[in-house]
C-alpha cells in the first residue's frame, strides 16, 4: 500500500501555464461541437424539404433570421477551423512545423487562415445571393 503524499494524483489545469497549443486544442473541441450542431441544423433543413413547403419555409425563416445567420457564420468558422487544423496536422506528419516555435507560429497562422476563409466564404456567398 502506497503512503499518502501532498502531491496531486494527476496533473491539474491550475499547475500549467496557459499555452497556445492548449487554447487551440480546446478550440478544436468546441468547434467540433459546433460542427455537430450545424449538422443537426442541416439535417433539419433536408428533412423539412422532404416534408413539404410549409416545414421548409419554417426552417428557411429560422436560418434567415439574425440568430440563424450568426449560427451559420459560426458553423462556417467551425468547418474552416477543422479544415485548417487538419492541414496543419498533415504538415506535422511530414515533419514540418513540429518544433516549439513552429507549433506556436503555425497555430496562429492556422487560426488566421480559418478566419480569412470564413470571411471569404461569406463574401462569395453574399455576392452570389
Amino acid at each position: 500500500m502506497a503512503h499518502a503524499t501532498n502531491r496531486p494524483l494527476s496533473p491539474h489545469l491550475s499547475i500549467y501555464k496557459l499555452q497556445v497549443s492548449m487554447i487551440l486544442s480546446g478550440l478544436h473541441r468546441i468547434t467540433g461541437f459546433g460542427l455537430l450542431l450545424g449538422t443537426l441544423l442541416f439535417a433539419w433543413w433536408i428533412i423539412a424539404a422532404a416534408v413539404g413547403p410549409r416545414a421548409f419555409l419554417t426552417v428557411q425563416h429560422f436560418i434567415g433570421s439574425p440568430i440563424g445567420l450568426l449560427f451559420l457564420f459560426g458553423w462556417t468558422f467551425c468547418l474552416m477551423y477543422h479544415l485548417c487544423n487538419g492541414v496543419r496536422h498533415l504538415l506535422w506528419d511530414i515533419g514540418i512545423g513540429i518544433e516549439i516555435e513552429g507549433i506556436k507560429l503555425g497555430g496562429w497562422i492556422m487560426v488566421g487562415c480559418a478566419v480569412g476563409l470564413t470571411v471569404l466564404a461569406w463574401i462569395v456567398g453574399i455576392a452570389s445571393w
